[in-house]
């Protein structure tokens, strides 16, 4: 009966909101488009430089518009409809992948304009990314929110698995070309999901319209930093996200240097991830709220795996260490996500979400750098044993600061509700 329970609460949200299954299956097809994207694009720059450095360049530049920019989507999502907005965002998106796909089918693509898309498509995410993960609570609500956004993480992990596999199969039999193109149609799917929801079932939330744009954002940050659910939260994610998620640099250079392969291998052990994440993530959607324990025990098994993986030099042991090391990482960003959602006024949500994304990709430039130098100095080794000693290092913080929080919490009616505990802890696509 309790496997039974936890069965029926993972697909919860999908049984229940027409919207919701609307948006997961675009999302589904949309998302599996740019995971075949994502590994060409890598790819391709591997082929023109034969460099880490470059991969981490190619991190810098799709990123470094949302280190700029990135808490200034916040109150554009909060000011305007999210569904228009992301209509909007991903025909942009769409656009980018079939300029991208017209250069590589000419043989015409050179690194410099693929960094050029790259900036493109990053200053479109700075609007798309909180407007999407703020878009998931007017189709649940809040009751249902944790089990969305843990779906969610399986849709994107779903779409990890499979599309860097295709990637691989297409790069090796006809191209890059094919992989840009197929992306750009992905599209499709989730716009028109969009536009065939029904309204009258959305759970619209108030925004700040009377507020300036700069005074939306110190909102934002005052809150953030007022609320220890989301600092803490936050302050181990900046960390993380640093050091430790960047696989757009480590996975290609472990294909191509490391274990001295080609793109299907690249593939392979980039579905291994995907598969494992996908098993975490389903594992955290069953769960009826995210906790603590789980939060911290997830960023504690990402971090030890990551220390594990730095020695191995073979396929199939990378790949059985990524699959764990994918399902821990979507426990740990499942669990961070629901915090900072359910922890946020309904005014606030999209504004909050800008502030969490802006953590976690507005350090990639400098992540992707560092972990693309590592790489080229040392090999995926020393890449590897950096981001799990600093990860290491953060969750130990976090676990402290947090026992320390829980002691100081005041007795209930003397609001106790700042402090950070199980009841008030609430992805992508994503830096991964």
């Amino acid at each position: 009966m309790s496997a039974a329970s936890a069965s029926a609460r993972t697909f919860r949200s999908l049984r229940r909101h027409h919207n919701y299954r609307l948006y997961f299956g675009g999302q589904l097809i949309s998302v599996t488009g740019s995971w075949v994207q994502n590994t060409a694009q890598a790819w391709l720059i591997v082929e023109l430089t034969h460099s880490p450095l470059a991969l981490g360049a190619l991190v810098l530049f799709q990123y470094l518009p949302y280190s700029a920019l990135g808490l200034l989507g916040g109150p554009v999502v909060d000011r305007f409809s999210k569904r228009g907005t992301i209509v909007l965002t991903q025909s942009a998106f769409m656009l980018s992948a079939a300029v991208l796909a017209v250069l590589a089918f000419a043989h015409a693509a050179t690194v410099w304009e693929v960094y050029a898309l790259a900036v493109f498509s990053g200053t479109v995410q700075v609007v798309d990314t909180p407007a999407r993960q703020a878009f998931v609570f007017e189709m649940v609500g809040r009751r249902e929110l944790p089990n969305a956004v843990a779906l969610n993480s399986s849709m994107f992990n779903a779409a990890r698995a499979v599309g860097p596999a295709l990637a691989g199969a297409l790069i090796a039999g006809v191209g890059v070309g094919l992989c840009f193109a197929l992306n750009a149609a992905s599209y499709v799917a989730v716009i028109g999901s969009l536009l065939l929801m029904r309204r009258a079932e959305l759970h619209p939330t108030g925004g700040g319209e009377g507020d300036g744009v700069l005074r939306s954002v110190a909102e934002g940050l005052r809150w953030t930093l007022r609320t220890p659910a989301a600092w803490l939260t936050m302050g181990l994610l900046l960390v993380v996200t640093t050091f430790a998620i960047n696989f757009s640099v480590l996975l290609p250079a472990l294909a191509s240097q490391t274990l001295d392969a080609g793109p299907v291998t690249f593939g392979i052990i980039t579905a291994c991830f995907g598969i494992g994440a996908l098993g975490g993530a389903l594992f955290s959607a069953a769960q009826p709220r995210p906790t603590w324990p789980l939060l911290l025990g997830g960023g504690g098994a990402f971090a030890l795996l990551l220390l594990l993986l730095a020695p191995l030099h073979t396929v199939a042991l990378c790949g059985a260490g990524l699959l764990l090391l994918g399902a821990a990482f979507t426990v740990y960003t499942s669990m961070s996500n629901s915090t900072v959602q359910l922890a946020a006024p309904d005014p606030l949500r999209g504004r909050a979400m800008a502030v969490y994304f802006y953590v976690f990709n507005g350090t990639a430039p400098l992540g992707g750098l560092l972990t693309g130098w590592l790489a080229q100095v040392g090999g995926t080794r020393l890449a590897f044993l950096v981001a799990g000693g600093m990860s290491l290092l953060a969750v130990g913080a976090a676990t402290e600061l947090h026992r320390r929080l829980v002691r100081a919490r005041p007795a209930p009616g003397r609001a106790a509700a700042a402090t950070p505990g199980p009841a008030t802890v609430g992805a992508p696509p994503g830096r991964a």
